[in-house]
């Protein structure tokens, strides 16, 4: 399989904006750029989501897979994007109707915001996640730190969340985007398009885990998710209730359990400094962005 890595250096993706330092000093920094995208189901608008414009197929195609727009069975003929237009066009064999339960939605890039459906649960109960998958602890510090260290979005302008799908300590496909949301519909429309199966797999995202996120997971039928960051109640209620193994807080050695304890295997010893162990500072773009401010 491809690794699929963010390409920080892409055009379009940011812009360069002079201001200046808490010293008054001038400074040029580069800052993501967000666009709006609608999305279009056959004849049907569905939502128009602010993103940062790369992998428009794979988001169109994860939104609706993840909203259960799309069903397992379903051909899609085509995607149409048109870039100065700011639509794309998901083309199925068959047109499904959805005026009768959707209202025009506007997904903002603010984290507090996000377009959810009832169809997102439609699924979540039947899904019965793989009990055999395993997480070493050894493996996840490895794979931490190759997410914190590869040169991204993040690491160069900031304002951005990324989303990883990973096998083992290898990320596979490494997807950003302005809001969590987005980073993660690329994700699962990338493994719709290429039929790639979610049950021996780990996703790694660097924002909270919320409710949505740990459906987003169970719909993908990925058994472990893991964040940097920390957990809402209704997140550890659903993962808990679908048996997902949830890790948040994961920085260095250190890290937070809160579902799915089996599938954790702990191999690796905790000794010394259980922080962050500045595995960003190993970044160069980490460095040329903090010396940039």
């Amino acid at each position: 399989m491809k690794k699929i890595m963010p390409d920080p250096d892409a055009g379009g993706l940011t812009a360069t904006i002079d201001g200046i330092d808490e010293a008054g000093q001038p400074v040029s920094v580069p800052v993501v750029v967000e666009r709006p995208m609608t999305i279009y189901l056959n004849r049907q608008e569905i939502v128009t989501a602010m993103t940062l414009g790369d992998w428009p197929d794979c988001m169109a195609v994860g939104f609706l897979r993840n909203q259960n727009m799309i069903r397992d069975d379903d051909v899609i003929t085509a995607i149409d994007v048109d870039d100065d237009l700011g639509v794309i066009v998901v083309r199925t064999s068959e047109e499904t109707d959805f005026e009768d339960k959707l209202q025009k939605k506007v997904r903002t890039s603010g984290c507090a915001q996000g377009t959810v459906f009832g169809d997102m649960m439609e699924r979540f109960e039947e899904i019965t996640l793989n009990t055999d998958a395993r997480i070493h602890t050894s493996a996840l510090i490895r794979l931490s730190k190759a997410i914190n260290t590869t040169p991204s979005l993040y690491l160069s302008a900031g304002a951005i969340h990324g989303c990883v799908l990973a096998e083992g300590d290898q990320p596979l496909v490494y997807m950003e985007d302005i809001g969590r949301h987005n980073a993660v519909d690329k994700i699962a429309g990338w493994m719709f398009l290429n039929k790639v199966q979610g049950h021996d797999k780990i996703f790694y995202t660097t924002g909270r885990l919320t409710s949505e996120m740990v459906i987003k997971a169970v719909q993908m039928e990925i058994p472990i998710l893991v964040s940097r960051s920390g957990f809402t109640e209704s997140g550890v209620e659903l993962a808990r209730q679908a048996g997902l193994t949830l890790i948040g807080r994961a920085r260095g050695k250190r890290f937070t359990a809160l579902s799915g304890f089996d599938r954790i295997v702990h191999d690796a010893a905790i000794t010394g400094d259980t922080g962050d162990d500045a595995v960003e500072a190993l970044s160069p773009q980490r460095k040329q962005r903090d010396q940039a401010r």
